[in-house]
């Protein structure tokens, strides 16, 4: 596992770490792409094990303003926010490392980023991994972003956030007003789903509280070749709450790559 750095892009840098398997059996890297309100902390030891797994290199790294990652002048609209993580930044970060036809791994909103980037570029990237992805909005999903809301200005999560984030103020607030801006409401990624050429793994929790299966049930109507695996005793972080599940079927869908 290689030491957390940085990479610039423009006037910002962005932090990077890799987690090389103890073997190599896949060509390809194994991008991750976090959550709302994630960072390569975050992940905690799942990519050293997605390594091992899959004998892919694997890199995660902290979008602007989350993490260890610096913070852009200017926030994203909210409408445009996972169109300009997944068509301007990552394609540059992935130049910037040289890394050519990744797989993505996406959880949450990164699994919607990752979405986006293949049905944008779909001779560019190999193959799709995501967790709880978000392919339009659900009311039970505003309602617990709200409930978020308040907890973190009721309780101690700034506090919970803290090792994750060097500003856990701005990376929350970046991730909740987006989702609570009144025009995000109308915001679908629907369309960039009929252009995805690869294969594509998906993954959601019975018992998440910020997507249903409808999610999954989307995806499969509009990508021919997609694989939906759907868990019990499973909330929004399935990489957490069914780990081995996760990476049994994460090691299937690389292998067949």
């Amino acid at each position: 596992m290689a030491e957390e750095s940085s990479v610039r892009l423009g006037a910002a840098r962005i932090a990077v770490q890799f987690f090389e398997p103890p073997a190599v059996h896949c060509a390809r890297t194994i991008v991750m792409l976090h959550e709302g309100l994630g960072s390569i902390e975050m992940w905690k030891q799942f990519p050293a094990r997605l390594a091992c797994q899959t004998g892919a290199r694997v890199l995660a790294y902290s979008r602007f303003g989350y993490g260890k990652s610096d913070a852009l002048p200017a926030p994203y609209p909210a409408l445009e926010m996972h169109e300009k993580e997944a068509i301007e930044v990552l394609p540059a970060l992935l130049r910037a490392l040289s890394i050519e036809s990744p797989i993505l791994f996406g959880h949450s909103d990164g699994a919607s980023i990752a979405l986006i980037h293949a049905g944008n570029a779909p001779c560019d990237v190999s193959g799709v991994i995501v967790l709880a992805p978000h392919v339009f909005v659900e009311e039970m999903c505003l309602a617990s972003i709200e409930r978020a809301r308040r907890t973190f200005i009721e309780t101690d999560l700034r506090e919970k956030l803290a090792p994750y984030h060097d500003d856990p103020e701005r990376a929350f607030w970046r991730w909740n007003n987006v989702w609570l801006d009144p025009a995000f409401r109308q915001w679908n990624i629907e369309h960039y789903l009929a252009t995805i050429k690869c294969p594509v793994l998906a993954v959601q929790g019975h018992e998440d509280e910020y997507g249903t299966m409808a999610q999954l049930e989307r995806i499969a109507c509009a990508v021919p070749n997609a694989q939906l695996l759907k868990l019990q005793a499973c909330r929004h972080s399935p990489h957490r709450d069914q780990a081995e599940l996760v990476l049994n079927a994460s090691r299937q869908f690389v292998s067949r790559l």
